[in-house]
C-alpha cells in the first residue's frame, strides 16, 4: 500500500515538473529540417503505397490464373485505378519569405503540400 502511494506522488511530482517546462524554441534551420523529414515519411508513405498496390495486383494475377485452371468460375475483376509509382525523392525546400510577404504563405507547411501535390500529379508509368 505505502508503495502505491509512493509511487503515484512521485508520478505526480514528475508530471508536474514536466508541466512547466517551456516549448522549445526552433530555429530557422530545425524548421526546414522538419519540413524535409514531413517531406521524406509522405514520400516514403506514397512508396509503400505504391508497393503494396502492386503485390496486390500480382496477389490478383495469381489468383485468377489459379481459378481458371481449377475450372472454378470466376466474377469479372472490379476495376482499380493503376498503381502510381512516386519516383525517387527529391525534395526542394522553400524559398526564404520576402519581408512583404504574409507568414501564413511562408510557412514550409504549406509548400510540402503543394510540392507533394505536384509530384503525384505525374502519369503513372502502368501497372506491371
Amino acid at each position: 500500500m505505502k508503495r502505491t502511494v509512493v509511487l503515484s506522488l512521485s508520478l505526480l511530482a514528475a508530471a508536474s515538473a514536466l508541466a512547466k517546462l517551456p516549448a522549445p524554441v526552433l530555429t530557422d534551420e530545425a524548421k526546414a529540417k522538419a519540413a524535409e523529414a514531413t517531406a521524406k515519411t509522405a514520400h516514403g508513405t506514397k512508396v509503400a503505397d505504391f508497393q503494396l498496390c502492386r503485390s496486390m495486383d500480382k496477389v490478383a494475377v495469381r489468383y485468377q490464373a489459379d481459378a481458371k485452371l481449377a475450372s472454378k468460375e470466376l466474377k469479372p475483376p472490379t476495376a482499380t485505378p493503376a498503381c502510381a509509382d512516386p519516383g525517387p525523392f527529391v525534395y526542394t525546400p522553400p524559398a526564404p519569405a520576402a519581408a512583404g510577404t504574409t507568414a501564413a504563405a511562408a510557412t514550409p507547411a504549406t509548400a510540402a503540400p503543394a510540392a507533394a501535390a505536384a509530384s503525384s500529379a505525374k502519369p503513372a508509368a502502368g501497372k506491371g
